[in-house]
């Protein structure tokens, strides 16, 4: 049988399996989706074993590959220069092509904010943080400050996006921000909480936290109790999974049935 995986190192707690599948059964197509632990030592046995696989269909890409997946597939759109990491992979005519559909499932749920030249913080400076400051600086925000443990590597990071702003290390204070974007794993199961003081954000500021596991993170809860807007780490998953399950498998997703699907993964 046909079939689509993610990889990554943990897995175990990944809801895409439960995502593309619930949209497989929706369809009527006879395909499955799996999640498959794969280390950093393994990854290019990986790819050389599913290159040789006719079933399989391709996979996305999660922590901590986003960067050292492009290694092994064909970069035609160029993301390496752009985004510098991919979270899918996806095959045509025998090539692996790599791409990104997070930048895009990152801004879906915010495309309603004015955000050009608004101030905005991003924590983090990993794969997924290269995909949300692409669409960031596509959209002409103002300063961006960066929090990452090794500041260095922020500031070189906005810089090759050409935006403006701070890196600073983790536990700085924060500045105030039209848009807060946790970009890293605090606060996920099985890894560090992620405690930031949110009283210099304006009241009308929009706490984005992409971890989706647990849903209600500890930074979501803290945003909800100052009365903040929020964005769950659902959003950004599922509008780029939606993206890969159509290179994957030819056909667009059921979008119609997201609160099917989240009623689904909530439970």
């Amino acid at each position: 049988m046909k079939y689509a995986e993610v990889i990554g190192d943990p897995i175990a707690h990944s809801k895409s399996p439960v995502i593309h599948g619930f949209w497989l059964d929706a369809l009527g197509i006879a395909a499955e989706y799996r999640a498959t632990h794969v280390v950093a030592e393994g990854l290019a046995d990986y790819f050389s074993e599913r290159r040789a696989d006719p079933d399989w269909l391709g996979c996305n890409v999660t922590i901590p590959h986003k960067l050292a997946a492009l290694d092994f597939v064909e970069d035609r759109g160029d993301v390496r220069s752009s985004i510098g990491a991919i979270n899918t992979v996806f095959r045509d005519s025998g090539a692996l092509i790599g791409t990104n559909t997070d930048a895009a499932g990152f801004y879906a749920p915010i495309s309603g904010m004015e955000l050009a030249g608004e101030p905005v913080l991003v924590i983090g400076a990993g794969g997924a943080a290269r995909a949300i400051l692409f669409a960031l600086a596509r959209v002409g925000v103002g300063r961006v400050t960066l929090l990452n443990r090794n500041p260095l590597k922020g500031a070189a990071l906005l810089a090759s996006f050409g935006l403006k702003g701070d890196a600073l290390k983790l536990d700085a204070p924060i500045p105030p921000a039209a848009l807060l974007v946790n970009a890293t794993s605090l606060g996920m199961t099985g890894q560090p909480p992620f405690d930031l003081d949110l009283s210099p954000l304006p009241d009308e500021a929009v706490v984005y936290d992409i971890v989706y596991a647990p849903l209600e993170t500890g930074l979501l809860k803290a945003a909800r109790s100052r009365d903040l807007a929020t964005v769950d780490g659902l959003e950004m998953l599922i509008g780029q999974a939606a993206l890969a399950f159509e290179l994957f498998f030819g056909a667009a997703p059921p979008r119609e049935r997201d609160d099917d699907l989240r009623d689904l993964l909530t439970k």
